[in-house]
């Protein structure tokens, strides 16, 4: 899509849920995501949050904000669309602006996400 100068507007850009770092392998949580996020469950989704959380302490924000900020540096990404259903989520994602994520952590979270 990049040689073709065409843009995207992930709408699961949270992996419906997934990469808030809420749902784990053996943990049950209460809510209307829950099925969809468990398809991530897994190795490879271990470690990717295992990168999210390291880089989200290291940067003082949340793990939703990173996981929004890595997609939105993506070169085809105009804008990740990302949905909280209260206003204590949308605090979770609202620092992904100000966020800047160096060459190291994006290699970081590339390298645990690739299959």
């Amino acid at each position: 899509m990049q040689a073709q100068g065409i843009g995207t507007l992930p709408y699961f850009a949270l992996a419906k849920g997934f990469l808030t770092g809420k749902y784990r392998a053996g943990e049950q949580i209460d809510s209307p995501r829950a099925k969809g996020a468990s398809a991530y469950v897994g190795e490879r989704g271990d470690r990717v949050l295992a990168v999210l959380g390291a880089i989200a302490r290291e940067q003082g924000v949340p793990v939703p904000a990173v996981a929004l900020r890595w997609l939105a540096d993506q070169p085809t990404v105009v804008a990740p669309i990302a949905s909280g259903r209260t206003v204590e989520q949308l605090a979770d994602l609202l620092p992904m602006r100000d966020l800047v994520l160096d060459d190291a952590q994006r290699a970081a979270l590339d390298e645990a996400s690739a299959v």
